[in-house]
C-alpha cells in the first residue's frame, strides 16, 4: 500500500540514509553484542555521580515536559562562560543545533564549505534543506582553516564549518590561529566552530574571542567530556541576535526534563570532570602504545579517541575495522582519503583497553 504523504522535490531526492550506522544496528547484523564499544566516541568513564542522581531524582517529575527555555542551565552555563543568558542556546546535542542553524541559514541554492571527510552529520542537515556543499581537503591530516576561509569568499558561503579538535583525525588548532584567520571571514558568512571535543584539549585551543562576536557560532555538548550521549544535551554560545533566532525554528519541547537535570548536575561537577580528563589521557596512551606494538602508527590526539595510520590504503582500514567486528571490537574510520587509509579507536576503560591489546594482533593477522 502506497503512502498518502506527498514528500517534496527535494526530499524525494534525497537518499534514506544517515551518517553514521549505529553499533546497535552492527550487533543485529553480527547477531552478538560487542565486548568493547570504541567506536562513536563516547565516554566510556561515565557522567558525574552527581548527575546520575540528579538525574534519578526527576524521575518522578517525568510527566512535566522540561523547561522550554532550559533556564536553570542556560543561567549556569553562563555564569560558566562569563557571558550573558542571551548568549546561550540549548538544544538536542550538537546534532540538533547544526539542524537549525542550516534550516535559519541555508536555503536551497545556498553554499556552505567544510573539509572533504570533516563531521558528516552537518553535511546531512546542508543536503536535507537543499543547499550546496564546498569541500576543501585537509592539510597535513588537519582541517585547513585559512583555506576553507579562501574557499568561502569564493563561492560566497552561508557557512564554513570548522571542528576544533577535529573529528575523525584528531588534530587541533590553537585559539589564536582562529582568531586570526577570522581577519579574513567574509562579511555575511558565519564560522561553525564544533567543539565538541573541547573539555579535551590543550588550553591553547581555546578561542580568545568574547562568545558574542558576530563573526561565529561556538557548538558544546555533554556527550563527550561529561559523558552524557544518551541524554542528548548540546549548548551554542553567540551573539544575542543569532542566538535568540533558533527561538523560530527549534523544538521548544525538545529537551527531556531529566537531561535537563542531569546536564545541570554535570557542570557544576568540574572535579569529576577533571578526573575523566586524567582517564582519557591515560586511555589514549594506551591506544598509542598497543598501535605501535602491532607496527602501526597512533597520530597525536587532542581528544577522546586516537586515529591510527595502518599503513596502507582505505581498503586495508576497512578491512581491518571489520576483521576487528568480527573479534568483538567496535571502532570506525575516517570516509574520506587519504585520511581514510586510517581507524578510529575510541578512549576507554582499563578491561576495553586489554580487549583491544588481545584483539588487534588477531585482526591484523586476518588481513595477511
Amino acid at each position: 500500500m502506497t503512502t498518502n504523504a506527498r514528500l517534496t522535490a527535494l526530499a524525494a531526492a534525497l537518499p534514506s540514509t544517515v551518517p553514521f550506522t549505529g553499533p546497535e544496528e552492527l550487533e543485529r547484523r553480527r547477531g552478538a553484542p560487542f565486548a568493547a564499544r570504541l567506536g562513536a566516541n563516547e565516554n566510556g568513564f561515565g557522567p558525574s555521580p552527581r548527575a546520575l542522581v540528579a538525574m534519578t531524582g526527576s524521575a518522578s517529575g517525568i510527566w512535566q515536559y522540561g523547561d522550554p527555555a532550559s533556564h536553570e542551565l542556560r543561567a549556569a552555563l553562563a555564569d560558566h562562560w562569563g557571558c550573558e543568558v542571551a548568549n546561550i542556546v540549548v538544544g538536542g546535542g550538537i546534532d540538533g543545533l547544526l539542524c537549525d542553524l542550516v534550516r535559519l541559514t541555508v536555503a536551497p541554492g545556498d553554499v556552505i564549505v567544510t573539509s572533504a571527510g570533516a563531521y558528516p552529520t552537518f553535511n546531512y542537515h546542508v543536503a536535507g534543506f537543499g543547499g550546496r556543499i564546498e569541500t576543501v581537503p585537509y592539510r597535513d591530516d588537519a582541517e585547513d582553516l585559512p583555506a576553507l576561509i579562501a574557499r568561502a569568499a569564493e563561492v560566497d558561503a552561508k557557512l564554513v564549518y570548522f571542528a576544533n579538535p577535529d573529528n575523525p583525525m584528531g588534530s587541533y588548532l590553537p585559539g589564536a590561529a582562529i582568531a586570526e584567520a577570522l581577519a579574513a571571514l567574509p562579511a555575511g558568512t558565519l564560522l561553525v566552530l564544533d567543539e565538541a571535543y573541547g573539555e579535551f584539549a590543550p588550553e591553547e585551543a581555546a578561542v580568545p574571542l568574547p562568545v558574542d562576536d558576530p563573526r561565529l557560532v561556538r557548538m558544546r555538548t555533554f556527550s563527550k567530556g561529561y559523558g552524557m550521549a544518551g541524554a542528548r544535551v548540546g549548548y551554542a554560545l553567540g551573539p544575542e541576535e543569532l542566538i535568540r533566532a533558533f527561538d523560530k525554528v527549534r523544538n521548544h519541547f525538545g529537551m527531556n526534563r531529566s537531561a535537563q537535570a542531569g546536564a545541570l548536575a554535570a557542570l557544576q561537577d568540574q572535579d569529576w570532570l577533571g578526573h575523566v580528563r586524567a582517564a582519557v589521557a591515560a586511555s589514549r596512551e594506551a591506544i598509542a602504545a598497543i598501535a605501535r606494538d602491532n607496527g602501526l602508527v597512533p597520530l597525536p590526539s587532542a581528544t577522546n579517541f586516537v586515529t591510527i595510520d595502518c599503513g596502507g590504503d582505505g581498503d586495508r582500514a576497512r578491512a581491518l575495522v571489520a576483521a576487528l567486528a568480527e573479534e568483538g571490537i567496535f571502532v570506525r574510520m575516517p570516509f574520506v582519503a587519504p585520511q581514510d587509509r586510517c581507524i578510529r579507536i575510541s578512549c576507554g576503560p582499563e578491561r576495553e583497553m586489554t580487549l583491544l591489546a588481545e584483539a588487534l594482533p588477531r585482526a591484523l593477522a586476518r588481513l595477511g
